[in-house]
């Protein structure tokens, strides 16, 4: 995974070469070269990408690992107060909150848009098939977080304990 100081080390190299473009293209102007004009765009194409690598090295981009948490999928995501995930049908509950626990941080941005309420709501859902050609859409819990506070102490999880109960159990 990319960490900042590898956009850090990239954004060093395309400043030098979006220097190096600069000094051709300057050269290109004093020589009355026919590509000058393009090697100005080439310039400008470069000062742009340097400074979205120069952005991206800024943003640190860490991923909280929970212990016990599953893979999910974000299935919907209004940007503001609401999201949902989708796990897998065999999740036990034990898993299920320790993957909201996860999603709750990974999910979280303060360039959320809050409304009145200024909480985050995060669902898991799973489908289950009860009989060939029948899906079922399950919603198995919810955890409710703050949109201002990373470190949230109050965030509140609930699971679906009626929910979990209609998911397959698994064969031994």
């Amino acid at each position: 995974m990319l960490t900042t100081a590898n956009f850090m080390t990239a954004a060093k190299w395309a400043g030098m070469i979006t220097v190096a473009s600069a000094l051709i293209a300057v050269l290109g102007f004093i020589l009355q070269w026919g590509i000058r004009f393009r090697l100005v765009g080439i310039t400008g194409f470069m000062a742009v990408l340097t400074g979205g690598l120069f952005a991206l090295g800024l943003v640190p981009f860490t991923r909280t690992v929970i212990p016990g948490a599953v893979r999910y999928t974000t299935v919907y995501d209004t940007g503001s107060t609401q999201a949902v995930i989708a796990v897998a049908p065999t999740i036990t509950e034990t898993e299920l909150e320790a993957t909201l626990r996860q999603a709750a941080s990974n999910l979280f941005s303060l360039g959320r848009l809050g409304r009145r309420d200024d909480k985050l709501t995060i669902r898991a859902r799973t489908i289950i098939h009860p009989q060939p050609g029948v899906s079922k859409l399950l919603y198995l819990g919810q955890v409710q977080r703050s949109l201002r506070k990373r470190q949230d102490e109050q965030m509140v999880i609930e699971i679906f304990p009626e929910q979990l109960a209609q998911l397959p159990k698994p064969s031994a």
